[in-house]
């Protein structure tokens, strides 16, 4: 299978508009909850076509399972037993990850 030339052009402007939209949907998110919920599914949509991974820190900004921008009023976080669990006010979804306490 042949690539394309600019490909990591292409990458590049994916991540570049990943990162935009996720500032957008924070910026929106009190006043337009739905359009910060419309740019998350926009960056998503631009991962999958683009074949290109999502970074980790805007993967934490979302829920996988309805879709919706994660703001600080829309999670809850709680951390026991050296896990932090993170659960979606919206749709209940928990997301446990490993804590390390020092």
């Amino acid at each position: 299978m042949r690539r394309r030339k600019d490909s990591h052009k292409s990458r590049d402007l994916a991540m570049q508009r990943m990162e935009r939209l996720f500032l957008l949907a924070e910026e929106e998110h009190e006043a337009h909850p739905e359009r910060s919920d419309r740019y998350v599914q926009i960056a998503r949509r631009i991962s999958t076509r683009i074949r290109v991974r999502m970074p980790r820190h805007l993967k934490s900004l979302f829920c996988r399972q309805c879709g919706r921008y994660l703001s600080p009023s829309a999670v809850r976080v709680r951390i026991r037993e050296g896990m932090i669990t993170a659960t979606c006010l919206y749709c209940g979804r928990q997301r446990r990850l490993p804590c390390r306490v020092p």
